[in-house]
């Protein structure tokens, strides 16, 4: 067994900023490791549970909430790397330990002993004469041991934890599963034929991958967004574009080794029996309790406000799509791998906005200047680049982050390039999170985006959608790295799930603003700034393919609602649920949702079951919060940004979102900014 003296995870971390030392670990260090943390948490556990002294603040709460400092510093880089640079070795490790660390969480919060230590702080927390935030940290840290289950029964916390361990092995085998699918697809394309209508900026990216992939002499499309969905956007070989949107759509939906489909249906299952554990009729009704919304009707109205108004805005697109499709003499029906090509078709001779035009305004170092220069100006933060210090990938670029008073608050890396053995979609994780209770913590943050990277020496170029992308992430960065609170628990995106989305949304809103534009978006061969022309073009065409957009996601939410809302999902096929449902809400047909189940990710490998939710319920939040700016009179206005850093990206889960929110906005939200930017007005 490799010893704490040969073990990089094990040992001090003394290089700058206490950056873990990615350069010397290896795969067979992680078992060890883990091993050792889980076991110096246990016994911290133990020592916390079987304390002699009564319990006060700081000798319980604030002592379990500094506590396992080991784990917290090797669980993230360990899932990390399992994230964004895996391999089979790695994948082995973590079937073995993620289902262990569930499971071991679990347990710690299904303690009884601990629990009456913590329900006894709880119990007297209004007469403790707490600050607000302590006040905030005991109930906080209360309601995670009940949410877990302390209070039920013996055999029921048994019952909970076995289940726990279960639905974290579910989810690993999930997402690795999707891995392979997504690692092992090409679509090689061989010669001008198959080419036809990509743009150069496709079929240098298509390049990219086929070299990266081993394939020579050829152009090949994966099932990363950023490469498929501009190939479904502009190849002319329809029979290509079936065979890649069938490939994208049907991710973890065959026979075989990789089949997502009985994993569904077991993590449903799991999670009903969970919910009946803590006396709920349904899973959807346990999830949400700590959730802003609170009932899944309350949800349900949510959606309901832009269903029906999405469909009918979808239909208007779609006989759009038909006209200009029939003008190039086809007279096929709309089919889901034609709709993104003719609505580039639309869009371009609609709003005179052709996406191959704009992508070299884009370029990603650009791009990227542009989101730390709006943070700078909303925040008062400089990101520094620290060549010096390596991330876990070569394609990772770290930065420095530094306040007001130049003083250092944070750490910031950068992974954008899709590869083999890095998971599709994008991402921020946390290395180390912010606090001041263990002594001043600084927060390592990253966010993980999968750009086509362009060939060497060339600048990689970006979508519209991609900036997008780009901007979310840095806001769900800046939530993590302009975190200035006293306790762990309530730092950053430690917040309740249906707002943890709304800094990460409301922060997309800079990206294309004109005086950002006009400073960031300059062609990559020219240097000449965006033309004014265009940047009018782009924001009016903001509007286009909304009835798209929304019913593709909408759709996504009310499946996600409506299975973990069924009495009994357990028996479901899923695949046949979901297409019942869909006819159901009578679906557009040429739609098909953003994430079926056998893909969804967020449901069956991440936090949001029975959350999906959370984008349109945060979206209400985040286009109120925007109008503040435009009530303002500029998107940089110094007081309004005070108050959303004071009382939102700073303020973690130190505040009641929804206080926090009437606190920066001066009023409860309104829905009716998030209709009107997605044109579904009255």
């Amino acid at each position: 067994m490799t010893d704490a003296l040969a073990n990089p995870l094990l040992a001090r971390w003394d290089g700058p900023f206490g950056l873990p030392p990615f350069a010397a670990i290896r795969v067979e260090h992680f078992a060890p490791a883990l091993e050792a943390a889980l076991a110096e948490h246990l016994q911290e556990v133990r020592a916390l549970a079987d304390a002699e002294t009564p319990p006060t603040f700081e000798n319980t709460i604030v002592a379990f909430d500094c506590g396992g400092r080991a784990l917290e510093r090797i669980g993230p880089v360990f899932f990390t790397l399992a994230a964004s640079c895996t391999s089979p070795a790695l994948q082995a490790v973590e079937r073995e330990f993620a289902p262990r660390l569930f499971a071991h969480y679990a347990t710690v919060r299904l303690d009884a002993r601990l629990f009456a230590r913590v329900d006894a702080v709880y119990a007297r927390r209004d007469a403790l004469g707490l600050p607000p935030e302590a006040k905030r940290l005991v109930e906080r840290t209360w309601l995670d041991f009940v949410h877990a289950g302390a209070r039920l029964p013996a055999d029921a916390r048994q019952r909970i934890g076995e289940i726990e361990e279960r639905l974290a092995a579910l989810s690993t085998q999930f997402r690795q599963n999707l891995l392979a699918d997504e690692t092992e697809w090409l679509l090689v394309l061989h010669g001008e034929a198959d080419l036809a209508g990509l743009p150069a900026d496709v079929r240098t990216a298509a390049r990219a991958a086929a070299a990266a992939h081993g394939v020579a002499d050829a152009w090949a499309i994966t099932l990363s967004r950023s490469l498929v969905v501009p190939f479904l956007a502009h190849s002319d070989r329809r029979d290509l574009r079936e065979r890649a949107f069938v490939a994208w759509t049907r991710r973890g939906e065959h026979d075989g080794p990789h089949d997502n489909r009985p994993l569904v249906r077991e993590i449903v299952a799991l999670r009903h029996e969970l919910a009946r554990l803590h006396g709920y009729a349904t899973f959807a009704d346990f999830a949400l309790v700590d959730r802003m919304a609170g009932t899944p009707v309350a949800v349900a109205e949510l959606l309901a406000r832009v269903w029906a108004p999405a469909c009918a805005k979808a239909a208007a697109e779609r006989e759009a799509l038909a006209a200009a499709a029939r003008e190039r003499g086809d007279a096929s029906e709309i089919a889901p791998w034609d709709w993104r090509y003719y609505a580039e078709k639309v869009r371009a001779a609609r709003h005179r906005v052709d996406e191959a035009a704009l992508k070299p305004y884009f370029a990603l170092d650009r791009m990227q200047a542009a989101a730390f220069d709006c943070a700078r100006r909303l925040f008062g933060v400089v990101f520094v680049p620290r060549e010096d210090l390596a991330g876990w990938h070569p394609d990772v670029r770290v930065y420095e982050v530094r306040g007001r008073d130049d003083a250092t608050i944070g750490v910031f890396l950068a992974d954008h390039f899709a590869r083999p053995g890095k998971r599709s979609g994008a991402w921020m994780s946390s290395l180390r999170m912010q606090s001041r209770a263990a002594g001043d913590v600084l927060p390592v943050v990253g966010n993980h985006n999968n750009f086509a990277r362009a060939p060497a020496g060339e600048p990689t170029l970006l979508s519209a959608d991609d900036v997008r992308t780009l901007f979310h992430e840095f806001g769900h960065g800046l939530h993590g790295l302009l975190s200035n609170v006293t306790y762990e628990r309530l730092s950053g995106a430690n917040v309740l799930r249906d707002f943890v989305e709304m800094p990460s949304q409301l922060f997309e809103h800079w990206a294309f603003e004109p005086e950002v534009l006009r400073r960031h978006a300059r062609h990559c061969v020219t240097g000449e700034p965006i033309p004014d022309a265009l940047i009018a073009r782009v924001r009016e065409a903001r509007g286009f393919s909304q009835g798209f957009d929304t019913v593709e996601y909408t759709a996504s939410a009310l499946v996600d609602m409506a299975l973990h809302a069924h009495p009994d999902p357990g028996r479901l096929d899923p695949a046949a649920f979901e297409a019942a449902e869909l006819t159901r809400l009578r679906m557009p047909k040429e739609i098909v949702m953003r994430h079926r189940l056998p893909h969804f990710t967020h449901l069956f490998s991440g936090a949001y079951a029975a959350g999906y939710y959370v984008y349109m319920w945060a979206e209400v939040l985040d286009a109120d919060a925007y109008t503040a700016f435009v009530e303002a009179g500029d998107p940089f206005d110094p007081a309004t940004a005070e108050r959303l850093y004071r009382y939102v990206y700073s303020a973690g889960a130190s505040l009641d979102p929804m206080e926090a929110f009437r606190a920066f906005r001066g009023r409860e939200p309104r829905v009716e900014p998030m209709l009107a930017e997605r044109g579904l007005s009255a």
